[in-house]
């Protein structure tokens, strides 16, 4: 059996391959042993799936799996997304809960996301805890079979929930809905045929939604947020008719943005104007925490705002962590994940989704404008990002070579060298980041400075390892 191994968000393999019922069933098993001594295990565990292929039957057999253990299980009616089953985790009181999704990876791929009691991404520890469990249930080489469905329904150990309208009523009380239907904002959302599938027009009627129905192949386009991956989306705000458009990932837990010009806005940019808005405008308070990732504008703010800020390697699991220890006014990832202890303490594409569109309406602004008011304040940067494709071999080889350090990258000074997580290698004016992914076999080189030219020069020595 393939090794099974959690990442930066829970374990994830290839259909048929390693993502098999076999490999699940133990997983799940796994799992519920871990959760069976839980304060809270009475009030059950959550599970949903998203709309890839095969997750609903994936979803049903992890509750099948856990119920099969004496657990209740509140399962999921349809599709959801993450933070609806993190949303529900929180109004059930249940001890936590699984997400069967594989978020934004390619369409062979799918995954199992672990929750806590607190509705977010399980923390290390707790990760680690389940590992252990695994490793008990893998060296015990029985296989796993779960009792009939029907009859752990009939016994109430499975429960059907909406989860769906738990979170539309948490939604409308948290955004100012009116707001932003005031505002007449043209609005163009991409699902991109994933979780977030008639979400946004049952919240605001008048968007005009792409990619909208379920498709468990995605159209062969990877359900991420990058501007390679969005070109209907920017073509059409880009065409006058709309003068925003915002999208959200596989698992509606990430988001992105293009401006009334067309031009993608990643979260290098959105989080410090959420930022902005919820210190500024909600008057809200708390530490800032960003992942290694994330873009230096950040630290000039709290420094400006006076707010503490704290860094974490890459995954959302490391600010769910502080977020159950203290207020996290925001915290966010490069990828597309932005949370706030005022919402849940996980990733959410919607809220956040919203929550720019409500910054807008109030400002009277574009999202251009907004921008470009940020960078007046803060300075202006540039960002960009390679996923690297390649050998075990090659990819051990540069982070070999990493290791050792450089003097000097695409001509540029390094200035010092920083291994929360990968290498970070600060230059004037910016920095290269080198690591590997913890939920796809490949390197990612990320850079940020000053100008685009050193961005690209930046990319390109990374490359030419």
């Amino acid at each position: 059996m393939p090794d099974i191994t959690f990442g930066t968000d829970g374990w994830r393999g290839i259909i048929a391959d390693d993502f098999t019922y076999g490999n699940l069933g133990k997983v799940a098993l796994a799992t519920a042993r871990f959760f069976k001594k839980h304060p809270k295990i009475e009030h059950g565990l959550v599970v949903g799936g998203d709309g890839r292929f095969g997750s609903q039957d994936f979803a049903r057999y992890v509750a099948q799996v856990i119920a099969t253990q004496g657990i209740k299980v509140l399962l999921a009616e349809e599709v959801v997304s993450t933070p609806m089953v993190s949303l529900g985790i929180i109004r059930k009181g249940a001890a936590g809960g699984v997400m069967i999704t594989a978020s934004h990876n390619p369409p062979q791929w799918n995954g199992f996301k672990i929750k806590g009691d607190f509705g977010g991404s399980a923390v290390p520890a707790d990760i680690h805890a389940v590992e252990k469990q695994l490793a008990k249930v893998v060296s015990a080489g029985k296989e796993v079979v779960p009792k009939d469905y029907d009859a752990l329904l009939a016994k109430g150990l499975i429960k059907p929930v909406n989860l769906k309208s738990l979170y539309f009523t948490d939604i409308r009380r948290k955004i100012n809905l009116n707001a932003i239907k005031k505002s007449r904002l043209k609005i163009v959302f991409d699902s991109m045929y994933g979780s977030a599938v008639g979400l946004m027009q049952e919240l605001l009627p008048d968007v005009v939604c792409i990619h909208d129905e379920y498709n468990p192949g995605f159209m062969r386009t990877p359900p991420e947020p990058l501007a390679k991956n969005l070109e209907e989306l920017m073509s059409l705000v880009k065409s006058g008719e709309f003068n925003l458009g915002l999208v959200t990932d596989g698992d509606a837990d990430r988001l992105g943005a293009v401006d009334e010009d067309g031009n993608f806005i990643s979260t290098q940019v959105l989080m410090p104007l959420l930022l902005k808005y919820l210190y500024k405008v909600r008057r809200k308070k708390g530490v800032v925490v960003k992942t290694v990732s994330v873009t230096d504008i950040i630290p000039r703010m709290c420094h400006k705002y006076g707010l503490k800020l704290l860094e974490r390697p890459v995954g959302f699991k490391f600010i769910t962590e502080v977020m159950t220890e203290q207020t996290v006014l925001i915290g966010g990832e490069e990828s597309g994940g932005v949370g706030t202890s005022f919402h849940i303490p996980e990733r959410d594409g919607i809220y956040n989704c919203l929550l720019l569109c409500e910054m807008l309406a109030k400002s009277r602004k574009s999202l251009g404008a907004a921008i470009q008011d940020l960078f007046v304040e803060f300075g202006r940067m540039y960002y960009d990002r390679v996923d690297f494709h390649t050998t075990e071999k090659k990819k051990n080889a540069i982070l070999r070579r990493c290791e050792k350090g450089f003097e000097e990258i695409a001509d540029m000074t390094v200035l010092s060298t920083e291994t929360l997580d990968g290498y970070k290698f600060r230059v004037d004016g910016g920095w290269l980041l080198i690591r590997a992914s913890g939920t796809e076999p490949i390197l990612r080189f990320y850079a940020e400075a000053n100008t685009r030219e050193k961005v690209d020069q930046l990319l390109q020595a990374a490359i030419e390892l």
